[in-house]
């Protein structure tokens, strides 16, 4: 098969078969290039293979296109650059081989053929040649096209062997399927239950950056399903791991969490790219099994995990090297995740609303999005009054915050005031009244303006003495 005709649009290949000419070499581009281009998704990177000094085809080919910054790794055979907001990668062909205990591999020279089947899929191993002789010719060695056409994952060796090598690409693997929406051949399946430990000496931070990824796909619930059911979840995140299995007793039980908290990130997913909501979304039930308990007569309850979820965070980032400045949005999503649904009764107060909107802050919106997100019933008359609530609520959040100002909500009276009437250095007693005047706002006893909140302040000052 010939692609030559998609890749017209890349007239850089033009240049790359003339320097490949030039120089007497071969070279190819492989991967993931060959592989989006095929599925026509949007190309990010392009990746080289050369078959000859890798290091030089690249410095040549960037005088070509005027490109003046390139790093190059001679030890490795590599080389990238950045052109037209792609990254170009380059790597001469090599073998590899590797020691149990690490996924960094021995290089030595290699054929084209030793490079394609060093690769970690088949849809990844497809090249296309940029050589004169041959421009656009499509090499697919192990029968990648097909299990594009069939979307199934598959790696060229035998998966024991790929995954032992390298025990990343059994994370690679669930990833390409949850991006995909491809199957995944049962031979990885059976070498991801078996070499699972091996994940052991991948770095945290890799881990962490392809269950993101996970995360980040259209469906996710396609890779968490994967990891769940090949066991590789008990090891890169066993809390979610915990939360599957239903238990019942006389006539009550409860649903599996964890199927249940697959349906509400694929739910939010749908109206959402932020992976942050996402992730909280998938956390949202996490402290479940620790809480759960049955009570007679009324059944399966779970007290009090929206707290402890929040509070299992910190050490969970701390473990999955999360970023730390993301950790106060998902705690404060996970403690409030049951509040909003109390604020659809008729007889809500004021006060309660106001209490959300200051909760909430800037982050009510996606509070409320994680709470339709977690309708999950299969009754559609379940489903529409649910969301009719949260649309309720909303507009009393609307309504609320027209009447009250409250945007950005603080005592209208500040630190500096309280002192100079209380005749009161800095201390923890400024705090608390301070606090005492914005509980007042926000129980609807004082409005949200200086006049009244400081004419609140001369009235308790002395309660605080």
């Amino acid at each position: 098969m010939n692609l030559s005709n998609k890749l017209k649009q890349y007239t850089f290949l033009d240049s790359a078969n003339k320097v490949a000419e030039n120089l007497n070499l071969q070279v190819y581009v492989v991967g993931g290039f060959v592989r989006d281009i095929i599925l026509k998704r949007k190309i990010e990177d392009i990746d080289f293979l050369i078959v000859g000094d890798g290091d030089l085809f690249a410095r040549e080919f960037a005088g070509e296109l005027g490109v003046k910054k390139i790093v190059t790794y001679k030890t490795f055979g590599t080389a990238h650059f950045e052109y037209t907001n792609l990254d170009f990668e380059f790597v001469a062909a090599r073998k590899e081989s590797y020691q149990k205990d690490s996924r960094k591999p021995t290089v030595t020279t290699g054929t084209f053929k030793d490079d394609i089947k060093r690769r970690d899929f088949t849809i990844n191993a497809l090249a296309i040649s940029v050589n004169k002789k041959d421009f656009g010719e499509l090499i697919d060695t192990y029968d990648g096209l097909n299990d594009i056409h069939t979307k199934m994952i598959k790696t060229p060796l035998d998966p024991m062997i790929t995954f032992n090598d390298d025990p990343l690409r059994i994370l690679r693997a669930y990833r390409f399927a949850a991006q995909l929406n491809f199957s995944v051949d049962e031979s990885i399946n059976i070498a991801a239950k078996k070499l699972k430990d091996r994940l052991e000496i991948i770095s945290q931070e890799r881990k962490t950056d392809e269950f993101l990824k996970i995360l980040a796909s259209p469906k996710p619930s396609i890779g968490l399903q994967l990891l769940y059911d090949s066991g590789v979840m008990e090891i890169i995140f066993p809390e979610i791991a915990n939360l599957a299995g239903v238990d019942q007793r006389n006539d009550y039980h409860h649903k599996d969490v964890f199927l249940h908290t697959c349906e509400v990130v694929d739910n939010i997913s749908a109206k959402t790219d932020n992976v942050w909501l996402r992730f909280a979304a998938l956390v949202h039930d996490i402290a479940k099994p620790q809480t759960k308990r049955f009570v007679e007569g009324i059944g399966w309850t779970f007290h009090g995990h929206e707290e402890l979820g929040a509070r299992m965070m910190k050490s969970l980032f701390k473990r999955m090297k999360l970023p730390f400045n993301k950790l106060h949005y998902v705690e404060q999503l996970i403690r409030l995740h049951l509040r909003p649904i109390a604020l659809a009764k008729d007889e809500v107060t004021d006060s309660a609303v106001r209490r959300l909107i200051v909760s909430a802050d800037e982050n009510l919106e996606d509070l409320i999005a994680l709470c339709r997100a977690d309708i999950t019933s299969k009754n559609p008359n379940k489903v529409s009054k649910y969301l009719q609530n949260y649309d309720n609520v909303m507009q009393k959040v609307i309504d609320v915050k027209e009447k009250d100002e409250l945007s950005a909500f603080q005592s209208p009276v500040r630190g500096e005031t309280i002192m100079e009437v209380c005749n009161l250095e800095p201390s923890k007693i400024v705090g608390e009244i301070k606090k005492a005047i914005e509980d007042a706002i926000l129980d609807g006893k004082i409005g949200n303006n200086y006049e009244e909140a400081y004419e609140y302040l001369l009235k308790i000052k002395d309660d605080f003495n």
